[in-house]
């Protein structure tokens, strides 16, 4: 009699007879199926009765997916999944309202759940949250309980869905198992590859149910829904603005709040927040012009300029016209701004007084009269000045004449 944990049903509390080899302790026989196991994995050295269920089993060893869709390209692990995966490329299981198409029944009532309806049937008994299926609330919840039982054995990340795993080993190991068929280009995840796809087909399955726009993602349709619903879930902590997305408040609190400025000029070592900036400011010391006008010589610095200049002189675009007072604009960004002064929305703060002001532009010009430091120089006396506009009016007022009779 030996205690030996049995390679099929995996269990050591048991003792039984089992034959064994002289160099081995394969388990030969099972107390609860006496069928011989010929066929050993040569990995974890579990063993089976047939040898098309060893070759089935090894792919979960070797993450091998040699059946592949002739349509799309994915690959996939048992023939099984792949006929399961075909019904995408029939129209057994479409969506009516959108006509995408899926493997099964469950996964069409989904979509149609998520993306057509506000049905949402789960609740997280934590916070009340309601969701639209299942799974969604056990992977929730997790973010309450802080639960992640899937760990990398390369570097100890862990996760909280295996999936998120399953994306994240290809980091180690550089797999990119998705290919597109049109251009060739690897993607770690089938999903990438599905967005990708939309690139050559131009499909855009995510419609607004309001204005019947398109998108290919259904994030950026998630986005767009804040326009018409007006709803701004990201609050800056500072001076408590809300956001429709985090991109925006980032750009925020690095325009309003932020005094880091990592972007330097080569040519005179200005600072800028972004680089953006520096590559524009750039163009005054090389007098770089990169936009031209299609109907006349002109160039500019700027694309906005461009844009500009069409309008005005060549009756070009569309103008931005104010719903109140209908003064026309060039540009989205100016009418917004115009809209805030007649509103009297003054976003940005003054961090030493209470002042506030419609534009980050103002704000910076007004911080000046808290700051000793002078940067401007007149270049006849040499007296520096805090803005630049001092130094115009001085040079005027007392070397106008002085500079031209010199």
């Amino acid at each position: 009699m030996s205690n030996i944990t049995c390679c099929v049903c995996s269990t050591g509390e048991t003792s039984f007879e089992v034959k064994t080899e002289v160099d081995s302790n394969d388990i030969t026989e099972h107390p609860r199926d006496d069928k011989p196991r010929p066929y050993v994995c040569t990995v974890c050295d579990k063993r089976f009765t047939r040898k098309d269920t060893l070759n089935k089993h090894n792919i979960l060893h070797t993450a091998g997916k040699s059946y592949f869709c002739t349509q799309c390209g994915k690959r996939f692990t048992s023939p099984f999944v792949l006929m399961d995966h075909m019904y995408v490329h029939s129209s057994k299981y479409k969506c009516t309202e959108c006509g995408k198409c899926f493997a099964n029944r469950n996964s069409l009532a989904v979509h149609y759940r998520r993306i057509h309806t506000e049905e949402k049937p789960f609740e997280c008994t934590v916070c009340s949250k309601l969701f639209p299926t299942a799974c969604e609330v056990v992977m929730h919840k997790r973010s309450h309980s802080g639960e992640k039982p899937y760990k990398c054995h390369e570097c100890d990340k862990a996760f909280s869905m295996s999936g998120n795993l399953n994306a994240h080993m290809r980091v180690h190991t550089g797999d990119k198992p998705y290919v597109c068929r049109v251009c060739d280009k690897p993607f770690t995840e089938s999903g990438n590859l599905t967005i990708h796809m939309r690139v050559h087909t131009g499909e855009k399955p995510h419609k607004c149910l309001v204005c019947e726009k398109a998108f290919s993602q259904s994030g950026n349709l998630t986005l767009h829904m804040r326009i018409h619903t007006g709803d701004k879930p990201f609050s800056c902590s500072l001076c408590k603005k809300m956001f429709s997305d985090p991109s925006s408040l980032r750009k925020h609190n690095l325009h309003a709040h932020s005094n880091s400025r990592p972007h330097e000029c080569p040519y005179c070592g200005k600072l800028f927040k972004r680089s953006h900036d520096r590559d524009l400011h750039v163009r005054i010391h090389t007098g770089a012009k990169p936009y031209s006008c299609r109907h006349c010589s002109d160039r500019f610095t700027r694309l906005e300029q461009l844009k500009t200049h069409l309008l005005k002189s060549h009756n070009e675009g569309t103008w931005f016209t104010c719903n109140i007072c209908q003064k026309k604009f060039s540009s989205r960004g100016q009418l917004k701004i115009h809209l805030h002064r007649h509103g009297g929305v003054k976003p940005y703060v003054c961090s030493e007084c209470p002042m506030r002001f419609c534009t980050a532009t103002e704000l910076r010009y007004h911080q000046f009269r808290h700051l000793d430091v002078k940067h401007f120089c007149c270049g006849f006396c040499g007296e520096y000045f805090k803005r630049k506009h001092y130094v115009v009016t001085h040079f005027r007022r007392r070397h106008g004449r002085a500079a031209l009779s010199w």
